[in-house]
């Protein structure tokens, strides 16, 4: 099997990455790397970042470039998540791309961290950061409002690799109170019920342990 993945299944990251492979219905091999005994430090390949993705003798890390490399060689196969044909519908997708990744994970995935993460580990919630990220988020959905009351998805009619990306971090915060900022805003709540009710989430959900 050509393409390998070493992560963590409980990683937003690595859900990003098998997300993006289950879209496109592409087989590989998962390679579970337990984080807290710090596994990823004695593999020479692992040991910079989490997930890792292989295909064939092509190694790379950090889980968006993974996607964009994925979206891109495998345009082909099962959901189209770029735009070949269309470079102004692939620009819009980037800009939506770029927000996600400076914006929007800014504060979702440390919120994430604060509200859900900590207290499964037993560890003490930030109060004053949260209220901090929650305004910083409010900005950002006020944004999405907009825009998914202009399209059905971030980067137009048709469900793309901006749309993709949110979808870890969406899932974890909609069972926090932070699922209330996502309420209040109807064109986004229509946006993540219709993102979280794909069946590649629901697959990738499946070798998922809460």
């Amino acid at each position: 099997m050509a393409i390998k993945v070493h992560g963590n299944p409980l990683s937003p990251a690595a859900q990003r990455v098998l997300l993006c492979l289950a879209e496109k219905d592409l087989e590989y091999e998962f390679v579970y790397v337990d984080l807290a005994t710090g596994q990823q430090k004695k593999e020479p390949f692992i040991s910079i970042n989490v997930p890792a993705f292989e295909d064939g003798d092509l190694k790379l890390f950090e889980s968006r470039a993974i996607t964009k490399y994925i979206a891109h060689a495998y345009a082909d196969k099962g959901t189209p998540l770029i735009n070949h044909e269309d470079l102004k519908k692939m620009a819009i997708i980037g800009v939506w791309l770029e927000v996600e990744a400076q914006r929007f994970d800014a504060a979702g995935h440390k919120l994430s961290f604060e509200i859900l993460v900590k207290p499964i580990k037993g560890w003490t919630t930030d109060e004053a950061l949260v209220e901090q990220l929650q305004a910083q988020l409010t900005t950002v959905l006020d944004v999405y409002e907009k825009r998914l009351a202009q399209s059905k998805y971030l980067g137009g009619d048709d469900f793309s690799l901006a749309d993709l990306h949110h979808v870890p971090i969406v899932n974890n915060l909609l069972k926090t109170k932070v699922k209330a900022l996502f309420e209040e805003r109807p064109h986004v709540w229509a946006w993540c019920e219709d993102i979280l009710a794909r069946p590649a989430w629901k697959k990738v959900l499946e070798g998922v342990k809460f």
